[in-house]
């Protein structure tokens, strides 16, 4: 192994020796108890198993058969998670045929950041991860399971159904992915038709249809972004079966990986090769995930996500433990945003397999660790294929399908990350510089402030922005208003650079993956609400962000600086962010959120 990738993990094991000791030691516990049924009153056993057909009543509880909670996030809303509606009964229906019995015990809200964004409903995306987990928790606190599936893609489902499940570390547990929709109008038409919307040149009715031939069937966005890093890291992880991340919804290997994970989780029960999530994902698991993003320049939200979910496992890490590891982990994938590919593209390259592979043969991952299948991580650097009724995983040929795409660690794209921690005087912050091309990897320029990005957006079409500049928008933290992305403000500032001006964006909220060539320096902490030092800067402010450094500062004199007073978010301001759409429910969180280096999670 890497001598960076044993260094980091011991450091985030010394870190969180008591902290995850203390989880163990609940996980334990928990486990030492009498199995459900068997540990409940009569009354309790009874409207548990209420609507059960009397034979699975018989099996659950005279047979002590094992018995499945399933977590949904089905709704047809979401392109993603609508074919979810039929997996309950294929689960059900493949249970049965193991002797085993299925609840689904309940369903987890899911939103589109891609319906909301630029919208107020984006302020309640990032806390509906929260919401997630707990509506996890509250699915399983029925605590009559043995094992549990948990069905969810989109860019905070699957980090809250994982944060909820590490609350309930006892129980072996596989996620079920759905699959991307097919490959529609490329990612860099659909960008070059907002920038074109952007400066005037097409109306609506050419942005809707380029749009709608973009995001046009079932199946997650085939861009690189949250919702497929999700996947990504799943895999990383052992948390699927092996090869489930980019399989369409209709395929017909779909129904057999799905029927798959049934058989998986069964296999992991205490019968049988008793695997709890609690300890399966240990220091090491999550330093595993940590590289796997590095490797594919995956979303910078896991850099917030990602250290909620540590914080559930007991494992504390933070973002210096991410850059230490993208200084030493190469770039192996280019998908949009940080090449042309889709992720379908990326699927018949390789996909997460070849990486996967390619990751442990270069000693840049643990290989050491648990995974839901017997043969451990390894089996997820290779590919699944039907034989007849049955599934068989081969190896993937050693050549890359298309080295455009993906590539072998002997010869990355970089020898470095897609990810790059900035620190200086405006903060801690981060910067996802695989998309970015290199001249516009160090900007210095005077800084233009705003409040929001309605604001950029209303001084962009008054063409005020014609120049060098660096946007500052601020107060677009969690404590803020929820920290919503601001992709919206992506075409503008592209358009700007497109015309030879050096551009960036400085915001202490977030852009996630699907952040595209503008360098952004995103997730400023401590935020500006928090006296954060961004509330420091005034228009003209001379401003270098500097990616080869990995310093982000505001080229102020000390004493002034130091002298400045913060702005202050307007009282207008705080009411609209507090008000409407629901934003009202969601006050607590905003008030108890912690940092976004943090985890920006709101139960600790």
């Amino acid at each position: 192994m890497k001598p960076v990738l044993v260094e980091v993990t011991q450091r985030i094991r010394e870190r969180s020796a008591a902290t995850r000791a203390a989880y163990l030691a609940r996980v334990q516990a928990a486990i030492d108890r009498p199995r459900g049924s068997d540990r409940m009153g009569c009354a309790n056993v009874a409207h548990a198993f209420a609507a059960l057909p009397a034979n699975d009543k018989l099996r659950v509880v005279a047979e002590r058969a094992p018995h499945i909670g399933v977590v949904t996030a089905y709704n047809d809303m979401l392109s993603a998670h609508q074919p979810y509606e039929g997996f309950p009964a294929l689960i059900r229906d493949e249970a049965h045929r193991q002797g085993a019995t299925v609840q689904v015990a309940g369903g987890v809200p899911a939103m589109c950041d891609g319906v909301t964004q630029g919208l107020p409903g984006m302020e309640l995306s990032l806390f509906s991860r929260d919401t997630i987990a707990m509506s996890t928790a509250i699915a399983l606190t029925h605590d009559v399971f043995d094992a549990a599936l948990l069905l969810g893609v989109c860019d905070k489902i699957v980090p809250g159904l994982l944060i909820g499940a590490l609350h309930f570390g006892h129980l072996p547990c596989v996620f079920v992915p759905a699959g991307p929709m097919s490959t529609g109008l490329s990612n860099n038409e659909k960008s070059k038709v907002r920038e074109q919307f952007a400066q005037g040149l097409v109306g609506r009715d050419k942005l809707l249809e380029a749009e709608s031939a973009a995001y046009h069937g079932p199946g997650t966005c085939t861009f690189y972004g949250t919702a497929n890093s999700n996947q990504m890291l799943l895999e990383a992880m052992g948390l699927h079966v092996p090869g489930a991340a980019f399989v369409h919804p209709h395929a017909q290997m779909r129904e057999a990986l799905t029927r798959e994970a049934v058989r998986t989780v069964l296999g992991i029960t205490k019968a049988k090769r008793f695997t709890p999530i609690g300890r399966l994902v240990d220091e090491r698991v999550i330093v595993n995930a940590m590289v796997a993003l590095l490797a594919t320049g995956g979303s910078t939200n896991h850099l917030i996500h990602w250290v909620a979910v540590a914080r559930a496992a007991g494992i504390q890490i933070d973002w210096t433990d991410f850059s230490d590891l993208s200084h030493a982990t190469p770039l192996l994938a280019r998908v949009y945003p940080n090449g042309s590919a889709d992720v379908n593209q990326f699927q018949s390259a390789g996909g997460p397999g070849f990486v996967i592979r390619e990751l442990l043969e270069g000693g840049f991952m643990h290989a050491d660790v648990a995974a839901v299948v017997e043969g451990g991580l390894h089996e997820f650097g290779k590919a699944p294929h039907q034989d007849g009724a049955a599934l068989r995983w081969n190896d993937l040929p050693r050549a890359s399908g298309d080295e455009s795409i993906v590539r072998p660690a002997s010869k990355p794209f970089s020898p470095e990350g897609g990810l790059k921690l900035l620190t200086g005087n405006l903060g801690r912050s981060v910067i996802k510089i695989s998309a970015v091309p290199d001249d516009r990897h160090v900007v210095e320029a005077p800084a233009r402030v705003f409040a929001s990005q309605e604001e950029l957006l209303a001084a962009f079409k008054a063409g005020e922005l014609e120049r060098d500049l660096i946007a500052v928008v601020r107060f677009q933290g969690p404590r803020a208003n929820g920290m919503p992305e601001l992709h919206k403000l992506t075409p503008p500032l592209a358009v700007l650079q497109g015309k030879g001006f050096k551009v960036a964006l400085v915001t202490d909220g977030r852009m996630s993956g699907a952040s595209g060539k503008v360098p952004a320096a995103i997730h400023v902490s401590p935020e500006a609400l928090a006296d954060g030092p961004l509330g420091k800067v005034r228009d003209g402010d001379v401003i270098r962000l500097d990616a080869v450094a990995g310093t982000l500062d505001a080229l102020v004199d000390a004493a002034e600086w130091a002298a400045r007073p913060l702005a202050r978010i307007t009282d207008a301001a705080s009411d609209t962010n507090a008000h409407g759409l629901g934003r009202e429910l969601f006050g607590g969180m905003r008030r108890n959120v912690l940092s976004a280096e943090e985890g920006a999670c709101t139960w600790l």
